[in-house]
């Protein structure tokens, strides 16, 4: 199949997944067009079925915001007529899904259909896509998509509940590649960080509102007060300086360290004893199954779609949003007990395998075929 994809290139979910998802299909001999206004940061390697189409935005003097949804539309037309695309694949509704719309509407008066696949990632419908300023073009274009599809169970129903839908929504879960976390050995790494085997934390995540890192902070210090730990916080954004204000304020704050943006998750995960996950609202949480997938125990809040990732007591343990108490007490319960620890690790890696890429990769396929069919 001759399949284009357009993503954000950043570090957020919806670009990693899209990206890894053209990858996969790839590997398995399918030609992949990847549109967008950058290459995406995990799109890293040469790969023979991979082409990278950059979308540019001429400036002038006119705009005082260049139309970029204008000049998407015109590269997805010039993409599908010149490279025998069957099928456009958009990842995030805003603004894929209503420039998708376009080009399909240009397309169809040279006599071309082509069928659009949407799929939802979070943000584009809990957050940005319920204002009113895009809500109507967003709920057009979604139903205008002729099939749609969300990441778990919860960003369906979501959906449902904001936005006046009148086609039924596709659950594919997010997925990961649990061999590429299998990186051993790694003591050396592991004792660069922690030099006189304190236990490492880890949280990930782009540092907006909705992640509470100070939630992460406040979660370290408490746990820090019966056992010896580091933490490690990887990425970048909006709160991280409100975040170090937090550290500043204990003694214990050279046992944290921002480390900013990280692209290559599996080098860094594996070292760590537990992930921390304090958001208000994960429309999935992609992080917490990377991590899972590296064999570490997930704690978190019961937000959103992270019930359908993580068994409570099982590879983590799921709190009340803000309750830093009780999420630094199941902490303990994992890291102050070595058995226990490696079993919430062995149970860790059992529960990112149902979500493999090997086995989420062939419904995108299923849907593919139907759709060109």
């Amino acid at each position: 199949m001759n399949i284009a994809i357009v993503c954000y290139p950043t570090f957020g979910g919806s670009g990693v997944l899209a990206t890894e998802l053209g990858k996969a299909l790839a590997d398995k001999g399918h030609q992949i067009h990847f549109i967008t206004y950058q290459q995406p940061v995990r799109l890293s390697h040469f790969h023979g079925n991979i082409f990278y189409h950059e979308v540019r935005v001429p400036t002038y003097p006119l705009f005082d915001y260049p139309p970029y949804e204008t000049a998407l539309s015109s590269m997805m037309v010039d993409v599908i007529t010149n490279n025998h695309i069957q099928l456009l694949h958009v990842h995030y509704a805003i603004p894929h899904a209503s420039a998708a719309y376009i080009a399909k509407q240009i397309l169809a008066k040279q006599g071309i259909q082509i069928p659009v696949i949407t799929t939802l990632h979070g943000t584009d419908i809990t957050l940005v896509g319920r204002d009113k300023t895009y809500r109507p073009v967003v709920t057009f274009s979604m139903n205008e998509s002729d099939i749609l599809t969300a990441v778990s169970d919860n960003l369906k129903a979501e959906t449902y509940k904001n936005f006046d839908i009148e086609k039924e929504i596709e659950v594919i879960h997010n997925f990961v590649d649990v061999t590429r976390f299998n990186k051993k050995p790694i003591d050396e790494f592991k004792k660069l960080i922690a030099p006189n085997g304190e236990k490492i934390i880890v949280h990930a995540s782009n540092f907006r509102k909705i992640k509470r890192v100070e939630d992460v902070v406040k979660t370290f210090f408490l746990i820090n007060e019966k056992i010896p730990a580091k933490l490690l916080l990887l990425g970048d954004g909006p709160e991280r300086s409100a975040a170090e204000a937090e550290a500043r304020k204990s003694p214990l704050v050279d046992n944290i360290k921002f480390l900013g943006k990280q692209e290559q998750m599996e080098d860094i995960l594996p070292v760590a004893d537990l992930f921390l996950l304090t958001s208000e609202y994960e429309s999935f949480g992609l992080a917490a199954l990377e991590a899972l997938a590296a064999e570490v125990p997930v704690i978190s809040t019961n937000a959103g779609g992270l019930p359908e990732i993580i068994i409570n007591g099982y590879c983590g343990f799921m709190s009340e949003i803000g309750d830093v108490e009780d999420m630094s007490k199941n902490a303990l319960h994992i890291l102050q007990n070595k058995e226990t620890h490696d079993l919430f690790k062995a149970n860790a890696l059992v529960q990112a395998k149902k979500f493999d890429i090997e086995n989420i990769v062939p419904k995108y396929e299923e849907l593919y075929q139907r759709l060109i069919k």
